[in-house]
């Protein structure tokens, strides 16, 4: 398997797809702000569509409308604040009408299905250097910011009061998110990038864990639902993203499980 040049590309990407997701997965998650994430890797589509009219590399055009979409949200949530859910609609109208005005007319000059399911197959070097750069910029720029976002996710109000440029790191964190969602659109697919962002970091919730061990057990659950999604979809010839969706799940229940089970184990202890 590893000898195909395109799986190397496949399993280089995935890892930093695997320590980048639950990253900005762990900010989204506990703001609540999950749904902005699947807005995003929708709108996503849009970028892929221009990217491929154009004939530029999809991945970069895929980063700079998903990134204008993610400033969209930003403005607009000054507005509709007490509408929150509002705001996704709109941008989920616009970007994915975009998307479909365009591949509807035969202006993309590719066929979507690949960026839609996720695919190995058409994974290149040249997306591997891209997707490299992008998530180091991506993470130095977390870590760069990590204090404040951490702020800023257990109380806006007080990272306000303390100084801290809100308005500013909310359009860099909606900067992040676009380049998350592109560095993963290739391998993932973007009708599920969503799960990958937040379901590990579920599944990691579940261990109650402090903050940073969170986060690193969130790295974990994410490299091995990826792993595994890829060398399923490999060997069943199945597109990775479905794989990865379905293992992330299973993996969450099967936490909740030995969680509940414990905790019955617990109680039976005390009765007797």
């Amino acid at each position: 398997m590893l000898h195909y040049s395109f799986m190397q590309n496949a399993f280089m990407i995935s890892i930093l797809i695997s320590i980048l997701c639950p990253l900005i997965g762990m900010f989204l998650v506990l703001r609540r702000y999950s749904m902005i994430g699947d807005t995003l890797s929708h709108a996503s589509l849009a970028g892929v569509a221009v990217g491929l009219m154009l004939n530029m590399n999809p991945i970069i055009s895929a980063f700079l409308l998903t990134s204008l979409f993610g400033i969209i949200i930003e403005i607009l949530r000054e507005n509709f604040k007490k509408y929150a859910e509002l705001i996704l609609v709109i941008v989920l109208s616009l970007s994915v009408g975009i998307a479909i005005t365009i591949i509807s007319s035969g202006a993309a000059h590719a066929n979507v299905e690949a960026f839609l399911f996720g695919s190995v197959l058409t994974v290149t070097r040249g997306d591997f250097y891209t997707v490299l750069i992008l998530s180091a910029v991506s993470l130095v720029t977390i870590s760069g910011l990590y204090h404040q976002l951490v702020f800023i996710t257990f109380d806006e109000e007080g990272a306000k009061i303390a100084g801290i440029k809100n308005k500013m790191i909310n359009y860099i964190f909606s900067v992040l998110v676009a380049a998350t969602i592109s560095v993963t659109l290739r391998i993932v697919g973007i009708l599920v990038i969503s799960s990958l962002i937040a379901l590990p970091v579920a599944t990691a919730l579940q261990l109650n864990k402090g903050f940073k061990l969170t986060m690193v057990y969130s790295i974990l659950f994410s490299f091995v639902d990826i792993m595994l999604g890829i060398i399923i979809s490999y060997w069943i010839n199945a597109a990775p993203g479905g794989v990865t969706a379905i293992i992330s799940v299973f993996i969450l229940l099967f936490i909740l499980l030995l969680k509940k089970m414990k905790i019955y184990k617990l109680i039976t202890q005390v009765n007797q």
